[in-house]
């Protein structure tokens, strides 16, 4: 093999080792990347069932239920314009309450229940996601234009 050939030879298996780790890279992002949706989003059905995802908001008042084995709770999501139901198996943080911020990670189950494999709630009294923030923000914008115009202007 002369010496151009094998300068040639190295570079092609260069590049494909670069095209190889950066699939594998890309592949792995791709799989571990969880969105945040609010209700408003899910009652759209803007959300894939069988991924992964955040949904944020307040807890419903009067939603919270906790089942008979002790660590099975159902309550309510809320963006203040719609709200999801969520099931939950596990111990919930000390800040979980009714009227709270929360996020909780999971994914969508039949029937629109939200099946969370994990739940956070804020940490003081200042702070909320600035997306679950956003999305009441933007719940309450919508839910004031349809009042103010019931024939849906």
């Amino acid at each position: 093999m002369k010496k151009r050939q094998k300068r040639l030879l190295l570079v092609v298996g260069g590049l494909a080792g670069v095209v190889m780790v950066t699939g594998l890279v890309l592949n792995a992002f791709r799989d571990n990347l969880v969105f945040f949706h609010t209700p408003s989003d899910i009652v759209a059905e803007i959300v894939p069932m069988e991924r992964t995802f955040r949904i944020g908001g307040l807890v419903e008042d009067g939603s919270v239920a906790r089942g008979d084995d002790g660590i099975t709770v159902h309550f309510r999501v809320t963006d203040t314009a719609v709200a999801v139901p969520v099931v939950y198996q596990g111990i919930l943080p000390n800040l979980f309450r009714e009227g709270q911020g929360v996020v909780a990670v999971g994914s969508l189950q039949d029937g629109g229940v939200f099946k969370a494999s994990q739940v956070m709630a804020r940490h003081d009294e200042e702070y909320m996601p600035p997306e679950a923030a956003e999305a009441i923000k933007r719940a309450q914008r919508e839910a004031a234009r349809t009042v103010g115009h019931p024939e849906g202007y």
